[in-house]
């Protein structure tokens, strides 16, 4: 019965603390109706979405957007200092990292989540979703950026959405 009425209960306050940031204002009224967006758009939506999110360690989540935030800021510094450096500072390549996620959702955050982060790119998922074409802006060693991507975003990532049975 919950799933019927409230679909996507970790969605739903999502959108309504994503409405209150665009809004720019944290009324009673402002939050009422963020919290009704954050229900109605994933009730009328529900019928698209492939298969039932199921996070099974939303802590986990919470300490991973921390992470990734973190590394958003650092990488921007990273990224500031490799301009003012000049092209020669840049090593820009194309790395393939292989994926253990399975799951639509999870290669999607995946991907979203190394794209969000300054000089780094998701350039192309393979047809059989077993690897990550991803652009890096200096890349010194290949295999050092694919295992940093798989330690620092692949298995968090698995554990909050894919864990062994």
């Amino acid at each position: 019965m919950t799933g019927r009425v409230l679909p996507h209960p970790l969605l739903t306050v999502a959108l309504a603390a994503i409405w209150l940031l665009l809004v720019n204002s944290f009324t009673l009224g402002q939050g009422l109706l963020g919290l009704l967006l954050g229900w109605l758009i994933p009730f009328f939506t529900q019928r698209f979405w492939p298969e039932r999110v199921r996070i099974a360690r939303p802590w986990w989540l919470f300490f991973f957007l921390l992470k990734v935030l973190w590394d958003i800021l650092v990488a921007n510094v990273t990224v500031a200092a490799l301009i003012l450096a000049g092209p020669r500072a840049m090593r820009p390549a194309f790395v393939s990292v292989p994926l253990d996620l399975r799951t639509d959702l999870a290669i999607g955050i995946l991907a979203n989540t190394i794209s969000l982060t300054p000089g780094t790119l998701s350039a192309q998922l393979s047809p059989d979703r077993r690897s990550l074409i991803v652009h890096g802006l200096r890349v010194e060693d290949p295999e050092l950026l694919a295992s940093e991507i798989k330690a620092r975003y692949e298995r968090p990532l698995i554990q909050i959405f894919e864990p062994p049975c």
